[in-house]
């Protein structure tokens, strides 16, 4: 059984939300734009990011690495790493109570998505992955800069072409440092890539950035991460023990060089971890030709699929919670009594409140059973009245990859489940509904479906769902759903 995926968001104290809301992507265009930056091609596509000016520590921040003439630049570095490798922000414009930043221009999507498109990959190949992303963080530590973020999110590839770059991405964590110094410089990171010292909230600085490697490595290897539980505290509690392994059978077919490369990025020691420079002198990296295994690695991909659809789907539930958070907030507020309200008041309102909230959780279990009604009797038209257009989901039958809107699911509407099939019976067993403000709701159930195949046979099949539903103009409407299993007809 593999682990499930962490796909938390970033932590970061304190100004977490103030921080994420600094880096909101916007197709906004200055009305009045000045010249930018003298390196940069105005005939060049570049990337642009609207800054929000609440938070203009984080916009000097960048202006600092940018233009601190006390920093050395990439050709002033000795024996630095391709200075192309991060991501790079070429500059930085404020006007009109508009800040925006000019960075590279990536199409090629994240590392990890690539990788299962691929029909190819090795145990080479996760050498050569990997070699890219410590040149980027060495270039980093030698410009004094600690991502203190790494993961699989902030990995993307230049270009859609065939063996294109990849760039470290989303430095809005980052810190400076001076040399090697060490130093509590706050909580910070995603759960499933943080350090011990930084769990321990002892002193830290770049080593923190060589353990998150060796938990991406540890990925790339077999597609499930090191360490892992549903439980944040246990899963910290085995961070800090450094308690991971390699278990039969997947890592029987990984050389000893790989494993030795990720026992000394996940040395507990901070001390005693490899740094990035030592990381790429490793003869895994190195040497890789003769070193690492060119075997295809099939199992490693499969893994990998689950791991970027988990990593997806809670990515978008926690979007939808971000998206209600403020809003949700504010209405509390509204809704806080007055002084001179009494006690039995208060448990009055939370008797209320327990009753209003069953019932809003059984709405989304009927309006689910409703969208099922739809698939089981082919009504592709009443399908897409409860669904938004812009649905997106992850299912076997799109090999991994994440669908946007209903014209994927057409098809099966119009062949596999036309309304002269015969009859189709689902059972929803154990739905768990999780409200996320008044305007959004998480189901999770498992889908058990009864049907007579084309031999006249009964069958039936299960699989696991959880769909996200948002309420627009009093109405819900599915904008994203997961569902486990192998492809199959007629589930949808």
């Amino acid at each position: 059984m593999q682990p499930p995926s962490s796909a938390t968001p970033a932590l970061q104290h304190p100004h977490s939300e103030a921080r994420a809301a600094a880096h909101r992507t916007t197709t906004r265009t200055p009305q009045k734009p000045r010249p930018v930056h003298p390196e940069i091609n105005p005939s060049q596509p570049a990337h642009l990011k609207h800054v929000d000016p609440s938070d203009p520590p984080s916009l000097r921040q960048n202006r600092d690495w940018r233009h601190n003439p006390q920093r050395p630049q990439p050709g002033d570095t000795p024996n630095a790493p391709n200075p192309d490798t991060p991501l790079r922000l070429h500059d930085s414009i404020s006007e009109e109570g508009f800040h925006y930043l000019v960075f590279d221009l990536v199409t090629g999507g994240e590392l990890f998505e690539d990788i299962v498109a691929r029909e190819y990959y090795s145990e080479a190949d996760a050498s050569h992955c990997i070699q890219q992303i410590l040149e980027a963080v060495l270039h980093c530590h030698q410009m004094g800069v600690v991502h203190r973020d790494l993961k699989p999110e902030n990995l993307l590839l230049a270009s859609k072409l065939k063996g294109a770059a990849v760039k470290l991405a989303d430095f809005g964590l980052a810190i400076e440092v001076q040399g090697d110094q060490q130093a509590w410089f706050g909580f910070a990171g995603t759960p499933g890539y943080l350090s011990p010292e930084v769990l321990r909230k002892d002193p830290y600085g770049k080593p923190v950035d060589m353990w998150a490697c060796g938990v991406i490595l540890y990925i790339l290897l077999v597609g499930y991460p090191p360490f892992w539980d549903e439980d944040q505290h246990r899963l910290y509690q085995q961070i800090k023990a450094g308690a991971y392994d390699f278990p039969s059978p997947e890592w029987d077919t990984v050389t000893a060089e790989a494993k030795d490369l990720i026992n000394k990025m996940l040395t507990i020691n901070p001390a005693k971890r490899v740094t990035a420079a030592d990381a790429l002198k490793h003869p895994w990296i190195c040497q890789r030709s003769t070193v690492a295994s060119m075997v295809h690695r099939q199992e490693t991909v499969e893994c990998l699929k689950k791991f970027n659809a988990r990593r997806k789907l809670k990515g978008a539930i926690l979007t939808t919670m971000l998206a209600t958070r403020n809003f949700s907030a504010a209405k509390s507020l509204l809704n806080k009594k007055t002084d001179g309200v009494k006690e039995s008041s208060e448990s009055a309102n939370t008797t209320i409140e327990d009753e209003d909230v069953r019932a809003r959780k059984q709405e989304i279990i009927k309006v689910t059973e409703q969208l099922i009604e739809a698939i089981n009797n082919g009504d592709f038209e009443a399908y897409t009245k409860i669904c938004d257009p812009g649905l997106t989901s992850f299912e076997p039958e799109a090999l991994g990859n994440l669908v946007e809107g209903t014209e994927f699911h057409r098809f099966y509407f119009e062949n596999a489940l036309s309304k002269g099939k015969l009859p189709i019976h689902t059972i929803l067993l154990n739905p768990h509904v999780h409200l996320i403000g008044d305007e959004a709701a998480c189901i999770a159930y498992i889908r058990l479906t009864q049907y007579i195949d084309s031999n006249g046979m009964p069958r039936t099949m299960q699989s696991e769902e959880t769909r996200i539903w948002h309420r627009r103009d009093s109405k819900w409407q599915n904008i994203h759903f997961h569902r486990s299993g192998s492809p199959t007809v007629p589930a949808n």
